[in-house]
C-alpha cells in the first residue's frame, strides 16, 4: 500500500511538472513570435525613417535593425516569459485545472519548481544578453551611423534634399534627374568659411575625375560672393565653373555613452552615469526572475472580467516595473541614489513583496473550504 502510494504521488508529481511546463513553452513561444514581430516591424518603420532622413545608411538598414533587435532581445524574453505564465495560470484557473491540482496537494508554491526549471535558460540568456550582447550591438549601431555621417561631402548629396557637409560649413542641393550617377541639374551650394559666405546656383553639374582628383563642374550659373567683415558682394555669372572637390571627412569623435561601454569596463570605472547603465543592465535579469514570481502571485480568474483582465494587469505591471528602473538609471546619474540602495529597495524589495503575496494567497486559498458555507440538502 505505502509503495503503490508512493507511485501515485511520484506520477502525480510528474504529471503536473510536464503538463505545465508543456504550456508555458507552448506560450512563450506564440508570444515571442508576436512580440518580436511587432518589434521588427516598428523598427523597419524607425530605421527607414532615419535612412531618409540621412542618419543611416540605405544600403545598411537591415544590418542596423538587427542590431536593434538584439538590443531589445533581454525585453521582449522578459515580456514574453512573464505573459506566458499569466496566460498559463489564467487558463487553469478558468477551467478549474487549479483547483483539481489543490485538491491533490500541490500550493502555490509548487508552481515555483517547474517554472523556474523552465525559465532558467530564459534567465541565463537574458543575462548574457544584458551584460554582452547589449554594449556590443549599441557599439556596431553607433559606429555605423557614425561612418556613415563621417563620409565625404560629395558623397552626401541626395537628390531632392538639403544636405549639410560633414564639417557643417555647407549646404547642397541638387534635382537629379539624370541616368548618370555623376551628373545633376538645378544645383544650389552654400559655403560659410574663411568669413566669406558664398552661394552657387546652377542649372547642371557633373564631377569630372582628373589625375585622381575630383573636380565639381558647374554649367550656366550664378556665384554670390559676400564679406562676413564688410558686408560687401560680389556676384558672379558664369557659363562654366570648376571646383576641386576635397574629401574633407570630418571624423566623428568616439562615442563616450556609457551603453557601449563593455560591463568589466564599467565595473572598473564606477562613475554615476556609468553605474547608472551597470543598474540596467543588472536589472534586467533580476526583473525576469522577479516578474515570473510576481506572475505567480497575481494571476487568478474572475469570471465577472475575463480572462483579458490578467493579461491587462501583467501588461500594466511590466511597464511599471521597467519605468522604475529606467527612473532609477536617470536618479543614479544624477546621484540622487547609490546604484546599491537602488537595486536593493527596487528588484530586493519587490522580491519581498511577491514572495508575500504568494504566501498570503496560499494561506487564503487553504482557509477557503473551512470558512464556505454548507451545501443546503435538497429533498
Amino acid at each position: 500500500m505505502r509503495h503503490g502510494a508512493r507511485r501515485s504521488r511520484w506520477f502525480t508529481l510528474m504529471l503536473f511538472d510536464t503538463s505545465f511546463r508543456r504550456e508555458l513553452a507552448r506560450n512563450f513561444s506564440a508570444t515571442l513570435v508576436v512580440l518580436v514581430t511587432i518589434v521588427v516591424t516598428v523598427l523597419i518603420i524607425r530605421t527607414l525613417g532615419q535612412a531618409s532622413d540621412g542618419r543611416v545608411n540605405p544600403s545598411e538598414v537591415l544590418l542596423v535593425m538587427g542590431f536593434t533587435v538584439l538590443g531589445y532581445l533581454p525585453i521582449i524574453l522578459t515580456l514574453s516569459l512573464f505573459v506566458a505564465v499569466t496566460a498559463t495560470l489564467t487558463r487553469m484557473y478558468t477551467q478549474s485545472e487549479m483547483v483539481v491540482w489543490f485538491s491533490c496537494g500541490r500550493s502555490l508554491f509548487s508552481f515555483m519548481r517547474p517554472a523556474f526549471r523552465f525559465a532558467w535558460p530564459i534567465l541565463l540568456v537574458i543575462a548574457l544578453l544584458a551584460t554582452l550582447a547589449w554594449p556590443w550591438s549599441s557599439q556596431q549601431i553607433s559606429e555605423l551611423k557614425d561612418r556613415f555621417q563621417g563620409r565625404a561631402d560629395i558623397e552626401r548629396v541626395a537628390p531632392g534634399r538639403f544636405i549639410e557637409s560633414a564639417a557643417g560649413q555647407r549646404v547642397f542641393f541638387i534635382d537629379k534627374d539624370t541616368a548618370d550617377a555623376n551628373s545633376g541639374t538645378n544645383i544650389f551650394i552654400t559655403d560659410n568659411s574663411h568669413d566669406k559666405e558664398t552661394v552657387v546656383s546652377a542649372q547642371k553639374g557633373h564631377v569630372e575625375i582628373r589625375n585622381n582628383a575630383r573636380i565639381l563642374v558647374l554649367n550656366n550659373g550664378y556665384r554670390i560672393e559676400t564679406d562676413g567683415k564688410t558686408g560687401d558682394m560680389r556676384d558672379t555669372e558664369f557659363e562654366r565653373y570648376e571646383n576641386r572637390i576635397t574629401p574633407e571627412i570630418a571624423m566623428p569623435a568616439k562615442s563616450d555613452s556609457p551603453s557601449v561601454i563593455t560591463t568589466r569596463t564599467l565595473l572598473m570605472q564606477r562613475t554615476p552615469r556609468n553605474l547608472a547603465e551597470l543598474s540596467w543592465r543588472l536589472g534586467l535579469p533580476l526583473a525576469a526572475f522577479n516578474l515570473l514570481l510576481i506572475g505567480l502571485a497575481i494571476t487568478r480568474s474572475n469570471p465577472r472580467v475575463g480572462r483579458s483582465s490578467s493579461l491587462v494587469l501583467a501588461l500594466v505591471t511590466f511597464a511599471t516595473y521597467y519605468n522604475l528602473i529606467g527612473a532609477g538609471q536617470n536618479w543614479i546619474g544624477r546621484e540622487r541614489i547609490t546604484a546599491g540602495a537602488f537595486m536593493l529597495l527596487l528588484h530586493g524589495g519587490t522580491l519581498v513583496a511577491a514572495l508575500a503575496w504568494l504566501l498570503w494567497r496560499e494561506r487564503t486559498w487553504r482557509r477557503r473550504p473551512d470558512t464556505l458555507p454548507a451545501s443546503p440538502v435538497t429533498a
